[in-house]
């Protein structure tokens, strides 16, 4: 476990990280000894096809980081239906059978919070009980292009107002409820808006995960003290993908050059005119939009709602995960 120089007025045991913190900090190679016998379910070709453009992740990896917090996961699945049956016979309830365990995953732009949930969700369906689970981003839930250039908002795509929040909230208390067919809006990042009516359904599933940069979203406290939910109260588990502001802006420039010689030179693209400049007036733009939007919502945004996940994977440069911060009981 990780520690540092005892405070003055801290026990002898511990450490100033130990003795604030609310997390428990372990290195990679300290969390990887969780797994104990947490069988490895995916083949080095499937995490190949799962991992995001740039995102070195590999079967090592997986076995480090990921199985473990599998285990984790299923411990804390296992003890909410515990306590959802319990509270079902708490108030004489007969006739609700299960509420979905949600997981929300959030983090920066370029951080690879797309890799983590589709990892995770391969590996948690294929635990031995072959639990139904379903994935679903916030990219969906954004106003559509027409709407955010209407309200000047374009340059603030993916800033928290650039979402209709409502309906994020709508779509959560349904799957809550364990409504059938609950309609989530789908997004294209070629044309970079909201597919107008397109939905997946998600239909009554016993793990969702939601994945996007604001989900740790809090907002002021009503002065009136009335109920006002965020979307991270749907949430039984969160996570955070950390990193480096510097190291996430590399890897966001990469992303964006890369994208040049693929998915931009599509003729339906939206930014399908900056596979046709050169290299360094590319990078310029890359740098500009990483500088005035990503970074700006970084900083005002995202990473301040942190300390309200459940737990913390730190990247380090190479994108594998360093150190693992998890939420004490």
């Amino acid at each position: 476990m990780i520690t540092a120089p005892q405070p003055a007025d801290a026990p002898d045991t511990g450490s100033v990280t130990e003795y604030y913190s609310p997390y428990h900090h372990f290195t990679a190679d300290e969390w990887a000894r969780f797994r104990a016998d947490t069988p490895l379910t995916l083949t080095a070709d499937e995490v190949g096809r799962l991992r995001s453009l740039d995102d070195p992740i590999d079967l090592n990896e997986v076995r480090r980081i990921y199985l473990s917090l599998s285990r984790l996961l299923s411990a804390h699945v296992e003890a909410s239906q515990l306590l959802f049956q319990q509270r079902n016979r708490f108030l004489s309830l007969s006739d609700v059978t299960k509420t979905p365990f949600i997981i929300g995953i959030a983090g920066s732009v370029a951080v690879g919070k797309s890799t983590t949930a589709r990892i995770l969700k391969e590996l948690l369906k294929r635990w031995p009980s072959s639990p139904k689970v379903d994935l679903i981003t916030t990219d969906g839930f954004l106003y559509p292009n027409a709407i955010l250039q209407r309200d000047d908002l374009m340059e603030r795509k993916g800033f928290p107002e650039s979402y209709d929040v409502g309906a994020i909230l709508r779509f959560l208390s349904a799957i809550k409820a364990g409504e059938p067919n609950v309609k989530a809006p789908r997004y294209s990042h070629l044309t970079y808006d909201v597919l107008p009516h397109e939905f997946t359904p998600v239909d009554r599933p016993d793990i969702l995960i939601f994945e996007g940069i604001n989900v740790l979203q809090s907002r002021a406290l009503p002065a009136d003290g009335k109920i006002v939910p965020i979307v991270s109260d749907f949430f039984d588990f969160s996570i955070y993908i950390d990193a480096d502001e510097d190291q996430i802006h590399t890897w966001y420039v990469q992303r964006f050059m890369r994208l040049r010689q693929t998915a931009f030179r599509d003729p339906t693209s939206y930014f399908k005119k900056y596979a046709a400049i050169d290299a360094d007036a590319a990078e310029a733009v890359a740098e500009g939009l990483w500088q005035n939007i990503n970074l700006k919502n970084l900083r005002q945004n995202i990473l301040p709602t942190r300390p309200r996940a459940d737990i913390i994977l730190r990247k380090g440069r190479n994108h594998f995960i360093e150190q693992v911060s998890l939420r004490k009981l």
